[in-house]
């Protein structure tokens, strides 16, 4: 579980809550019932308008996976490579057939058993590259939802702000209360303001950063395979991979070894 997006965004609201206090406002104030409805389930609902019916899980997963998955770590894939690397030079490309039995990532284990086929290198690189345009147009999909989402947060709060003001002045008769009418019409724009700032934008950014990790690893995967395929020398290929990893590829471990 990766804990960054939990701290940033739980930071925003306690800094929110925090001012509140610190100026004197109740916090009973800002839980306006008709502000929240309108700005979560109105938000929902501009932003779900741009999606298709069957967009609509991988938008909702998209909101667990930025606050569950953490940064990919590709250097297990790396020493996979490098074994079948080793294998296919020693013994020939047929051998790694048992391996790729054990593999999990679907798209090492699709390119391998690909090679072990005997298909061309075009050919896997095509197929391989679409699998990672793929990946991208279903990434894009949660991304754009949380998009819309802080997008259209803040307008429909100034809707709000609208409403409550309609209310106040329809009630001018009533001067006493005409402060606290006017004072909770700007609850909802508060609010669209605060959660788009301060976690649908977030929250999108985040999924766009996990994207980005989730397909340079696919892109190195790409890389191994074809070096396997075209018979690369397993130290070439460790080297080439690891350069493509944050750190050069190294564990923790090995890091504060290394620095030892």
């Amino acid at each position: 579980m990766d804990k960054g997006t939990a701290i940033g965004v739980g930071l925003t609201f306690a800094a929110v809550i925090a001012t509140a206090l610190i100026d004197g406002v109740h916090l009973t104030a800002l839980l306006n019932p008709a502000a929240l409805v309108l700005i979560f389930i109105g938000t929902f609902g501009a932003a779900a308008g741009s999606l298709m019916m069957s967009e609509y899980k991988t938008a909702f997963a998209g909101l667990k996976k930025a606050f569950t998955v953490a940064r990919p770590d590709a250097s297990g894939l790396v020493d996979v490579i490098v074994k079948m690397a080793d294998r296919a030079r020693r013994e020939g490309l047929l051998a790694l057939e048992d391996m790729a039995k054990d593999i999990d990532d679907p798209l090492l284990k699709e390119g391998i058993q690909m090679t072990v086929d005997g298909t061309d290198a075009d050919e896997i690189a095509d197929l391989l590259d679409a699998r990672i345009a793929a990946k991208k147009d279903e990434d894009k999909v949660a991304i754009g939802f949380f998009e819309a989402m802080g997008g259209y947060a803040p307008t429909i709060g100034v809707v709000g702000a609208v409403l409550g003001l309609i209310h106040a002045l329809g009630n001018l008769e009533d001067v006493g209360a005409l402060g606290g009418m006017i004072a909770s019409a700007f609850v909802a724009t508060m609010w669209g303001v605060l959660i788009a700032n301060g976690a649908w934008l977030p929250i999108a950014g985040k999924l766009k950063r996990v994207s980005q990790l989730e397909v340079a690893n696919m892109e190195m995967i790409v890389e191994g395979v074809l070096a396997v395929q075209a018979g690369t020398s397993p130290r070439m290929v460790e080297q080439k991979l690891r350069s493509a990893l944050p750190g050069g590829g190294q564990t923790a471990d090995a890091k504060d070894a290394k620095a030892a």
